[in-house]
């Protein structure tokens, strides 16, 4: 997850949240966030993918929130844009033959299990609408 992706998500949905019903092009997002508009109509696809904007072609297009702010949460961003595991995984096959070796991806799973489940349980506290009045 240290693509940076939920960052641009949650800076998208933030500035949406603030346009309320105005439909705001990917340029004036990418101008915000300081990123290339083509990454950002990437993110987009992917939150309209999962029910968090919508979007519309055109002169007078761009993107707004699919539903109220108070009913986005952060778990559902990250959820959105969530790439593998949260902590990564081991790139070698560790030796069977060792105690440690045939067991500790198993126990590392269930450690990032855990650690993932305790991330989703914090960010499905803070809503989006929660999230913007840190703006005011």
């Amino acid at each position: 997850m240290n693509s940076g992706r939920f960052a641009i998500s949650v800076h998208i949905l933030t500035l949406l949240t603030f346009s309320e019903d105005e439909w705001k092009s990917s340029e004036y997002l990418a101008g915000s966030i300081n990123i290339n508009p083509v990454l950002v109509r990437k993110e987009l696809g992917n939150l309209r993918e999962r029910g968090l904007v919508l979007s519309k072609e055109g002169k007078s297009g761009g993107s707004r929130l699919a539903k109220p702010a108070d009913q986005i949460f952060m778990s559902e961003v990250y959820e959105a844009v969530k790439q593998k595991d949260l902590l990564g995984k081991g790139i070698n096959s560790p030796n069977p033959a060792c105690p440690v070796g045939r067991m500790i991806n198993d126990h590392l799973d269930s450690l990032y299990d855990d650690a993932e489940k305790t991330l989703l349980a914090s960010l499905g506290k803070v809503s989006l609408s929660e999230f913007c009045k840190k703006f005011d």
